[in-house]
């Protein structure tokens, strides 16, 4: 077909741009991350995510009814226990932080998406997401652990398990243990493609979860590779992964538009820490509309081809939606 106009002499209202244009982000894209601890009558602000707060289970009892209030209907939980060991035994413990929060969480507002981050680094006397031996992580011993995990957060009555350690076939043991214990309706949202970033320096801060030693380099992946989030995906798409993710988000929005376009699973967008502090602090200076630059940001995860997007900006776009 031959153009004879260019598309912008479409747009020269702003009515017939909101008519024409392609990609909206909405509630229903959004899951806001919240950080729970042991404790009462605790709000602590996260110094380097302004705005961000570790809640114990009373303060997070009323910071759920300004989430539900505000139109989001899915939350991840990240756990920050009193306790930690070498084998991240509260990761797994039955009446542990996240598995109480669900089942509280459940029950106040039972059609809040509620999703579980499976790993075991805020666990960890050493901060590594798995079992560690002689300063080597030890993969198949790891599934064991995270599959307790994700089983104990079934039973409390979790939506959707996120594994986000980042082991070799930790989706397919995991999902064979659901399935096993009666539990074949909880969705893994696999965090299939993860980055060893430089942006996730605030979460390790939230989450009291930076290695004790040494790095993840060696099973997260390498910042600098594209083709092998195609390897990553479709190992997670072969052992029975519901939901594939890309993280971060801002600076690989090419591996997410590659993924959409290979995988025809739901595809998840994190906007991880890094992105969401360099935002706050430049807002913080005058230096950017945060509104206009942030909506703009997850316009293009959308874009891209994500559906879910996880954002420490979900109640402030809430906000910003019911403004306009």
């Amino acid at each position: 077909m031959e153009l004879t106009r260019r598309p912008r002499r479409l747009r020269k209202n702003e009515n017939i741009r909101d008519l024409i244009h392609e990609y909206d982000v909405g509630l229903s894209d959004l899951v806001y991350p919240v950080f729970v601890m042991e404790g009462e009558g605790k709000k602590e602000p996260i110094p380097s995510m302004p705005g961000i707060f570790h809640y114990t289970l009373d303060t997070l009892a009323e910071h759920m009814k300004e989430v539900w209030d505000l139109g989001i209907r899915a939350v991840l939980f990240f756990g920050i226990p009193d306790h930690k060991d070498a084998v991240g035994s509260e990761a797994y413990r039955p009446d542990g932080i996240v598995q109480r929060a669900i089942r509280q969480t459940k029950e106040a507002y039972p059609d809040m998406v509620c999703i579980a981050d499976i790993c075991l680094c805020e666990y960890t006397s050493h901060g590594h997401c798995g079992l560690i031996r002689d300063g080597r992580i030890l993969n198949d011993e790891t599934l064991e652990l995270l599959s307790r995990t994700a089983l104990s957060c079934a039973q409390a009555g979790v939506d959707i398990v996120a594994p986000s350690d980042m082991m070799d076939g930790r989706i397919g043991h995991i999902r064979k243990t659901l399935d096993e214990n009666g539990y074949e309706d909880v969705l893994i949202m696999a965090y299939s493609i993860k980055y060893a970033s430089a942006f996730y320096g605030p979460f390790r801060e939230a989450a009291h979860s930076a290695p004790a030693f040494g790095d993840r380099k060696t099973y997260q992946m390498d910042w600098r590779n594209k083709k092998d989030a195609l390897v990553e995906a479709g190992l997670d798409v072969e052992e029975g992964a519901d939901i594939l993710m890309v993280k971060p988000a801002l600076a690989y929005l090419d591996v997410v538009s590659m993924i959409a376009e290979k995988y025809p699973l739901p595809l998840c967008a994190y906007s991880v820490s890094g992105e969401y502090s360099m935002m706050k602090a430049a807002a913080g200076n005058g230096w950017i509309d945060e509104e206009k630059v942030v909506m703009e940001s997850m316009t293009a995860m959308k874009r891209a081809g994500a559906k879910i997007l996880i954002t420490y900006y979900a109640l402030d776009i809430a906000r910003w939606l019911k403004k306009q």
